[in-house]
């Protein structure tokens, strides 16, 4: 799939040029892991070149201004769990504050969540490639919407004036020092099935790149505001990775010094080997990969498409070359046991990455969410007590067959929760010691030396998902 491919325009909805009075639109971010949010900026810009008033605000760092939502469409970006919980409680206050504003909310978690929204007074749910069908409930061509829909848009490049600046946000933390960080996306949507992934029953198993001009003038916005590293937040950078390759190329020849980070399976990793080292003289600061698991069963349930070798062979290959990566995981689902936790953290030691894991990522619990894939598991299969959906913490509550693993999950975060300034090495002893504890063993000594946390680079966002 080509840059221009994805820049075709939608067949079935004609683009608003014009409104006929300056209608008022509010686009709402919650939380979006201390980035500035590209789910508003996106938006803005179509919204404004159409004609409309536009407003953004970014309440993880902006207060909440009442005369903000005095508009005649507010309109919620719901990329993630955790935004989603948060918008809920702004939902109510802005539906009773705005009676006779039109509610909108958009984002991978809004169709899932939909009943709950219409609930809430929500008027239009929406999904997938959101800026045309935004574009067109806030003209009034889509009456009460609610669509996923995966058209190829004719992408504007974002709009990010009436955002906080860069500085309020999530910043990279290197040995030099730190660096003020942008954000951007140079594609959306993902061509693999991981049975837990919430970008899977939205775009099932589609993904759509957006132009490399489009990338590169976000991104020139972005440094000339200040930026000198970007994070690119592509569910899989390489699903695309000729595309993917051109922009780094191109962004490493304009802007000299500027950094970014990228997301990629560890499949892809594995398969584009002759690629790692293109990244990383491209400046690339690290690679995040959701391995999840160490567990090859876990890993097969979960339909991560890797194995625990793989990642193995994958952490060699990038510790050869010179390109960090920053492992992701689940480590708490319904098939671990205390044990498998401990050879978690023995096995994290082992390949020395320790300060390549932030401690959050040992304590996160598997959330099966509205529409998640491992509903369609057998109950056999699923391996534990399955409740009825919460829809204040929007999950199916499961409990562990084994009572201590619930009990575990909860003093490692605990721990984490308590440890926020304290150093990754720490942290990570101090949960070695908890498990061993709990297992009735001496705590192992550990393999690998510490070391000092400043070495590794990282985006200091405490939080995940």
């Amino acid at each position: 799939m080509s840059a221009t491919d994805s820049a075709a325009p939608p067949a079935s909805i004609a683009p608003v040029t014009s409104v006929e009075r300056a209608i008022r639109v509010t686009l709402v971010a919650t939380y979006e892991l201390g980035r500035q949010p590209f789910g508003l900026a996106s938006p803005a810009a179509w919204l404004q070149a159409a004609g409309f008033g536009v407003i953004t605000v970014d309440l993880s760092r902006e207060p909440f201004r009442p005369q903000a939502f005095e508009s005649d469409l507010v309109a919620f970006h719901l990329p993630m769990h955790t935004a989603t919980r948060l918008a809920v409680p702004v939902i109510r206050r802005v539906r009773a504050l705005a009676a006779e504003a039109r509610l909108c909310c958009y984002g991978l978690y809004a169709p899932p969540n939909e009943r709950m929204l219409r609930d809430l007074g929500v008027d239009h749910v929406l999904g997938g490639e959101f800026e045309q069908a935004l574009l067109a409930v806030a003209s009034g061509a889509l009456p009460q919407a609610s669509a996923v829909s995966l058209p190829r848009l004719r992408f504007r490049v974002p709009e990010r004036g009436g955002l906080p600046p860069l500085e309020r946000y999530a910043s990279l933390q290197t040995p030099g020092g730190r660096r003020v960080a942008g954000y951007t996306e140079a594609s959306r949507g993902c061509k693999h099935s991981c049975r837990h992934c919430p970008v899977v029953p939205v775009y099932r198993g589609r993904f759509r790149v957006i132009p490399r001009d489009v990338v590169l003038a976000d991104i020139r916005t972005q440094v000339e505001a200040g930026a000198r590293h970007i994070t690119f937040g592509d569910p899989d950078f390489f699903n695309g990775v000729g595309h993917a390759v051109a922009i780094v190329e191109a962004l490493a020849c304009e802007f000299p010094g500027v950094g970014y980070d990228v997301t990629i399976k560890v499949e892809h990793l594995k398969r584009h080997r002759d690629r790692l080292s293109l990244l990383r003289d491209t400046g690339c600061q690290f690679v995040v990969t959701a391995v999840e698991s160490l567990d090859d069963v876990v890993l097969a349930r979960l339909v991560k498409g890797h194995t625990r070798a793989d990642f193995e062979a994958v952490v060699e290959q990038c510790r050869t070359i010179g390109l960090p990566l920053t492992p992701t995981f689940i480590p708490f689902t319904p098939w671990v046991t205390p044990r498998g936790y401990f050879e978690l953290l023995r096995t994290i030691d082992a390949l020395q990455l320790v300060e390549h894991v932030a401690p959050i990522q040992l304590t996160l619990r598997l959330l099966i969410q509205a529409g998640s894939g491992l509903l369609e598991l057998e109950r056999d299969a699923l391996g534990a007590s399955l409740g009825p959906f919460d829809e204040r913490l929007l999950v199916y509550p499961w409990a562990h067959v084994d009572p201590a693993v619930d009990r575990l999950q909860e003093a490692a975060a605990a721990v984490v929760g308590r440890g926020l300034t304290s150093s990754r090495s720490e942290l990570f002893d101090q949960l070695l010691a908890l498990t061993a504890e709990r297992l009735g063993v001496a705590t192992p000594r550990r393999v690998s030396d510490a070391q000092h946390r400043a070495a590794v680079p990282y985006l200091n966002e405490p939080w995940y998902c």
